[in-house]
């Protein structure tokens, strides 16, 4: 029988060799997989768990720090930043707000949580490690606190809005310059400082409503450099044709006043001032004779006015203003019949023609000197004529009180001691113009009585004078005028008011009370006068009823109290 060779296909079962053990295909796949996306992960945490490369915030370079790290240099370097002063503005000015107070605060640990917060994203990831960062800081805001500083930023930043001014004193002018009218809005400024508060130091511009000037400060600028400097640059010549006078720049100023109108800004120039200025000892002084009332034969009389030439008044502001743009600054102006400042109708109107006053007290004739003060006293104060509403003042009528203006020294009163001084005696001219301004019914201004008192006055119803320190002043309050007369004779000095009567006064004085004894002073002063002492202290009350002649018109009761110091005994030099 004949067989055949044995089939060597390796299929075949008789010929299979046993293979070694293998990992199957998609297991190992897998398993890549997982060890790629394990080492992804991982490589995403490491990143995430560290700031961006590039990061910085408000300049604070931070790229690459751990949590750590960034939340120390951020607290190191950016907190400080965070702590300065928070620049806004309102309307265009600078204002600051203190952070602390407005409860304003950088968070590090919350910033540097939003730059370590775990990512997958491929994209985001390779930003973290190749893009630069600036990243907005997170910040806290106590808006509670920050309304209550907000308020008070408003309080410094509203105003009332004013126009601009121009004022015009010693021959100069000034500028004012207007101001915007500001409200701030509280509450959005509130938000909009929530909103955009950074520590980079960027100012803030806050909601305001605005009101502005009429004329703005730009224009008004203008005007002051272009008019008014011209204005006062230099003198005016008034030219009438035949005469001339000039008007300085100092007297332009005086009479120059702001006046804008149509909402522009305008000088105008007062007609009197000018006119005062321009005629007074020039050519063009009026010709015109005011009424005059004199004492003539021992009464008031009047000497009787007369109309005369005169600069012509009406529009002369206008003329100079114009002549100051002009090249040659000259106005050509009018002369024209005028009357007098004060006619003979005015002086008859005040009526003075009788004596409604007559009181005398008498004086140490032996003092020669102090005689000669009270006649030169008496002299200055006779023909003085105080219209209705106008006040006397015994020092602006005898001053200054120099040896040069005829005065002399002779005996005072100085802090309750006898001294001397230039004047001395004219205290009692001073007691002589109280008593007559008190009979007449004026009312008494200021006035002061002798420390002690000198049995030649009414007690309580006196007053001293003291040039810089103590005047004696009342005021005309009846429609009529008054003249004073004064002179001394061998006995007295005496004082007369020439008026139309016009109140009734009454008065009454009490006994004298608080009454003290005299003691021994000493006086270091170098021109101390030794005394002996005399009459005692004491308070006296004087009370004073007006009432007009046609029972009209009455004032309440006048009580005036004063307190004389003892005349004590001085002994001259130190206290032993």
């Amino acid at each position: 029988m004949q067989t055949t060779p044995q089939d060597t296909n390796p299929a075949t079962p008789s010929n299979k060799k046993k293979s070694k053990s293998k990992a199957k295909p998609w297991i190992i796949g897998g398993s890549c997989a997982v060890a790629l996306t394990a080492a992804y992960f991982g490589a995403a945490a490491v990143i995430s768990s560290q700031v961006p490369a590039n990061a910085s915030v408000a300049g604070v370079t931070i790229g690459s720090m751990s949590k750590d790290e960034a939340q120390a240099e951020l607290s190191k370097v950016a907190t400080p930043l965070a702590e300065k002063p928070v620049a806004l503005k309102v309307n265009g000015k600078d204002y600051e707000l203190d952070p602390a107070k407005a409860g304003l605060s950088l968070n590090v640990a919350d910033t540097v949580e939003d730059l370590t917060s775990y990512e997958v994203n491929p994209v985001k990831l390779y930003e973290r490690l190749t893009n630069d960062y600036n990243v907005t800081p997170d910040l806290d805001v106590d808006e509670d606190k920050l309304k209550t500083q907000v308020e008070a930023l408003a309080k410094k930043a509203n105003a009332e809005a004013s126009e601009g001014n121009i004022e015009f004193a010693d021959g100069q002018a000034k500028l004012t310059k207007p101001v915007d009218g500001v409200a701030l809005n509280t509450d959005d400024a509130v938000e909009k400082i929530s909103d955009e508060w950074s520590i980079d130091g960027s100012a803030i511009e806050l909601p305001a409503e605005v009101k502005k000037p009429q004329i703005a400060e730009k224009d008004l600028q203008t005007f002051y450099d272009d008019q008014v400097k011209a204005l006062l640059k230099d003198d005016v010549t008034l030219d009438s044709g035949d005469k001339k006078a000039t008007v300085s720049a100092s007297d332009i100023a005086s009479a120059a006043s702001y006046a804008p109108k149509d909402g522009k800004p305008a000088i105008v120039l007062d007609d009197k001032k000018l006119y005062k200025s321009a005629t007074k000892g020039t050519d063009l002084s009026s010709t015109a004779k005011d009424a005059k009332i004199t004492l003539k034969d021992g009464k008031p009389s009047i000497t009787e006015s007369a109309n005369g030439i005169s600069l012509e008044t009406d529009g002369l502001g206008a003329k100079v203003l114009a002549a100051t743009t002009a090249a040659n600054r000259t106005a050509t102006v009018k002369m024209t019949e005028t009357e007098p400042d004060f006619t003979t109708a005015d002086a008859k109107k005040l009526g003075i023609k009788e004596p409604i006053v007559d009181f005398s007290t008498p004086y140490p004739a032996s003092d020669k000197v102090r005689t000669k003060n009270l006649k030169a006293g008496s002299a200055r104060v006779t023909g003085v004529i105080v219209k209705p509403g106008e006040q006397f003042s015994l020092l602006d009528t005898l001053g200054p009180i120099t040896e040069a203006n005829g005065y002399f020294t002779s005996g005072v009163v100085e802090n309750g001691f006898s001294s001397e001084a230039v004047g001395g005696g004219l205290s009692q001219i001073s007691t002589q113009m109280y008593n007559v301004g008190f009979l007449a019914g004026y009312d008494d201004i200021t006035h002061k009585p002798h420390s002690r008192w000198f049995d030649r006055y009414p007690a309580g119803r006196e007053a001293t004078l003291w040039e810089g320190q103590v005047d004696m002043i009342w005021k005309n309050n009846t429609k009529y005028g008054v003249m004073v007369q004064a002179w001394v004779d061998d006995d007295a000095v005496h004082t007369r008011l020439w008026s139309t009567k016009y109140w009734k006064v009454t008065q009454k004085t009490s006994d004298k009370y608080n009454k003290t004894n005299p003691e021994t002073k000493y006086n270091s002063a170098e021109k101390c006068v030794s005394e002996s002492g005399g009459q005692k202290g004491f308070t006296i009350d004087v009370t004073r009823y007006r009432e007009s002649i046609d029972g009209s018109d009455k004032l309440p009761a006048d009580k005036k109290t004063w307190t004389y110091s003892p005349w004590n005994k001085i002994i001259c030099g130190e206290k032993p």
